[in-house]
């Protein structure tokens, strides 16, 4: 194999290991947001939003 294409295939790795990381990162900051906070005064006849199973 020749050295160019040692040098292609390690830069091309490295990208790809990079991408993958930027993915997960971004899976699971997408995942943890926290919206921000409605008023906390509710009407009488208004049901507070319901969460979804997953939210903290």
């Amino acid at each position: 194999m020749s050295l160019a294409m040692t040098i292609v295939m390690l830069i091309t790795g490295w990208l790809a290991v990079a991408a993958a990381m930027l993915w997960g990162v971004l899976r699971i900051t997408r995942r943890h947001h926290h919206h921000p906070a409605q008023s906390t005064t509710v009407a009488d006849n208004e049901k507070p939003a319901e969460h979804h199973a997953t939210a903290h």
